[in-house]
């Protein structure tokens, strides 16, 4: 088994709140990806089908307001039910390239009764089938209008060749007991998929690089103005008070176990970033600091997860 992987951050802007449409994108996206030999690719926060901006953008804690409402409706039309095989094509193109990936979806899922949404992300491995769905701990700031809070249960790491990868969603990166829950896994890749913007990726992907002992990719979004399709819900209100450049600037970027940058924060632009990673850096920086292992206390401090999928039915 090789000690190198070949790793993709893709940072696109999706076509927003058009799943129909971005998952094409996506899947144009991993066909490229493939083709430069990535094993293992990652995708922004919520990338599929969109970020929710309007909340920003249209005072959105306006309560039994009519166009949040509309808004609403809207993104749970467009947002993933994985049970409806709505990211079927995506696995067949993953399978086809042998290649694995953690993506950023709206879910909307039938165990929660099919209408309310989470911010999920999923791992989807080189043979097309999806390991895990980790849903979204603590929507953040206006997020908790739309989002509405996940589980443990997709707090799971997968073997990846010689590496055992895991990921968050955006500010839970920040929270030191989700990133503890997947180092005590084995973690050694990590993936950190936000909406976007450098001010997000550029401290803490070192951060947590150091902190983990392992490699940390963070991967964003980019949203313009010019990516809000015109036939978009109150589309005049969106333009309204939009930024002129950018509301997510990307800011993915690639950090080894030390923290350096492998791959600087790329802002602006679309693209695939690739890298091949070496396993064996892993090994030379735990040497004097493994947060689970030789320096850890056990007897001292433990962790305690609980793993349920949370669900209002307990069928006896």
């Amino acid at each position: 088994m090789s000690n190198e992987l070949k790793v993709g951050l893709i940072q696109l802007a999706p076509i927003w709140l058009d799943r129909i449409k971005t998952t094409e994108k996506i899947i144009d996206y991993l066909h490229q990806a493939g083709q430069q030999g990535c094993q293992l690719v990652a995708l922004g926060e919520g990338v599929l089908p969109g970020y929710p901006f309007w909340i920003e953008l249209t005072q959105g804690a306006r309560f039994n307001a009519e166009d949040q409402k509309q808004f609403h409706a809207h993104y749970c039309q467009q947002a993933v039910q994985i049970e409806r095989g709505d990211l079927d094509g995506i696995c067949a193109v993953l399978k086809q390239h042998n290649m694995a990936c953690y993506l950023g979806i709206i879910e909307r899922p039938v165990d929660r009764g099919g209408h309310s949404l989470y911010c999920s992300i999923v791992y989807i491995n080189e043979q097309g089938v999806i390991q895990s769905v980790h849903r979204k701990l603590q929507p953040t700031y206006e997020e908790r209008l739309t989002w509405s809070p996940g589980d443990g249960n997709g707090l799971q790491t997968h073997k990846l060749g010689a590496f055992t990868v895991g990921g968050l969603n955006c500010w839970e990166n920040w929270m030191p007991l989700a990133r503890t829950a997947l180092y005590a896994q084995g973690e050694d890749l990590h993936v950190a998929n936000w909406p976007g913007s450098i001010r997000n990726t550029h401290d803490i992907t070192p951060m947590m690089a150091k902190e983990g002992r392992s490699f940390v990719m963070s991967v964003g979004g980019l949203m313009r103005p010019s990516d809000f399709p015109d036939n978009s819900p109150h589309y005049a209100a969106l333009m309204k008070d939009c930024p002129d450049d950018f509301l997510t600037d990307g800011g993915s970027c690639l950090c080894a176990p030390d923290g350096s940058f492998i791959i600087e924060p790329q802002v602006g632009e679309e693209g695939i970033y690739t890298a091949t990673i070496d396993h064996t850096r892993v090994f030379e920086e735990r040497q004097n600091f493994d947060p689970v292992g030789h320096y850890s206390r056990p007897d001292v401090l433990q962790l305690k997860v609980n793993r349920k999928r949370l669900n209002h039915l307990d069928e006896m």
